[in-house]
């Protein structure tokens, strides 16, 4: 009996000064996502046609296209990947879709120079019906670090009286317990305001909205619900309007455009989903403009304020590091030009006198003057970087 308090005694110890130990170092989660995420997701595209072979070939795409260069990291398979769990209750992929095993198709993108994400649920099933997390956080925690997932996103489906912000706490716990630095993508649709409490359960991002389409009209909805949630985004945790349509649907260049402009200004995760290695030419020069990236990617982390609005055009405004600023007029309207005309007011944006800038989309130096008139196409957007503000 003796040996066996002691042996209890010891045991307990141990646990203790392993968890004061765990406390004194940071979090494995502490420096993810200190830019906003960039990559590429299944979902809008493909939905749950999903396969090991597809997410390779789209991970190669990824780095023959230049959009590694550019930036884009994640790889990420969404729903459908999933079939069962086994006798251990331990999730199991499609072994008809992936049947080379998740680990190895993480381990293909991983050497190329890309990381791997993942999909799953907080409820008992996922959106497609699949076997959701519910119950199992910690078990799947430590499959997903065995298999070497750098991204989760956790979808909000099948739910019922769940409170959000515990649910997602429990699965960031379970995350950092693995001991895998892990992105957490909090996918809860916006419904019980994320952005109030997603940075303190370390969720890296959060969805702000449901789901995005291939139309502007829905585009634009999304980008609306932006504006006043600024204040909320900055490294390591963003507001998340949901992942890039740009190439999908018949969204025109102009739509294509403006839609990946604003959510450079909206410092929002870069999550391609259109099919990579099909894409145009014209798409591909949207997806790896540099200099727009660069406003996303700004180490400031700040996102765009929408600054005013006549009639159908609005003006954002970005902080950039450095003292220089970003400012887009979107021309949210149905005609090509829908207020004739619009002048800028650079005082509006706290500017004084003429500005030198570059427009991000030719490449051209340009200088903005106080109520200089601008002539932008329906759904399309004027995007330019001013250095030195004055």
């Amino acid at each position: 009996m003796k040996t066996m308090t002691r042996h209890c005694l010891l045991l307990a110890l141990a646990v203790l000064a392993s968890i004061l130990d765990a406390e004194d170092k940071p979090s494995v989660s502490a420096n993810l996502a200190l830019t906003p995420p960039m990559g590429w997701n299944s979902w809008n595209k493909f939905g749950c046609n999903v396969s090991e072979e597809m997410i390779k070939g789209m991970a190669d795409a990824m780095v023959k296209s230049g959009m590694k260069d550019a930036g884009y990291q994640y790889v990420v398979i969404d729903d459908c990947w999933q079939v069962e769990r086994d006798k251990a209750a331990n999730i199991v992929a499609d072994p008809k879709r992936f049947p080379s095993g998740i680990k190895a198709l993480a381990d293909y993108v991983h050497s190329l120079g890309l990381k791997f994400g993942i999909y799953s649920d907080a409820g008992s099933q996922t959106c497609a019906g699949r076997p959701g997390g519910l119950g199992h956080e910690y078990q799947d925690a430590i499959q997903y670090a065995a298999w070497g997932v750098d991204y989760l996103k956790y979808d909000w489906c099948h739910t019922s009286t769940q409170d959000a912000k515990a649910a997602y706490a429990n699965i960031r716990s379970a995350l950092d317990a693995a001991g895998r630095p892990i992105v957490l993508s909090i996918c809860e649709w916006g419904s019980h305001q994320p952005w109030l409490w997603g940075a303190e359960v370390g969720g890296n991002l959060w969805r702000t909205t449901g789901d995005i389409s291939p139309h502007w009209d829905r585009v634009y909805t999304i980008l609306e619900q932006q504006a006043g949630l600024e204040g909320y985004a900055g490294p390591g945790h963003w507001n998340d309007p949901d992942m890039l349509e740009v190439g999908n649907g018949k969204l025109s260049m102009d739509e294509n455009r403006a839609h990946f402009s604003m959510w450079a200004m909206l410092a929002s995760p870069l999550l391609a989903g259109n099919d990579l290695p099909n894409m145009k030419p014209e798409i591909k020069a949207i997806l790896t403009n540099r200099d727009v990236i660069a406003l996303d990617q700004d180490s400031l982390g700040k996102q765009a304020s929408r600054i005013y609005s006549e009639g159908e055009v609005e003006v954002w405004s970005k902080p950039l590091s450095g003292g220089a600023v970003a400012i887009a007029v979107l021309n949210a309207g149905d005609n090509r030009y829908s207020t004739h005309p619009f002048h800028l007011d650079l005082a509006k944006l706290g500017l004084h006198g003429s500005q030198q800038a570059k427009d991000l989309w030719t490449g051209k130096d340009v200088e903005l003057t106080e109520n200089m008139p601008l002539q932008i196409a329906g759904h399309d957007v004027f995007l330019v970087r001013v250095a030195q503000p004055k």
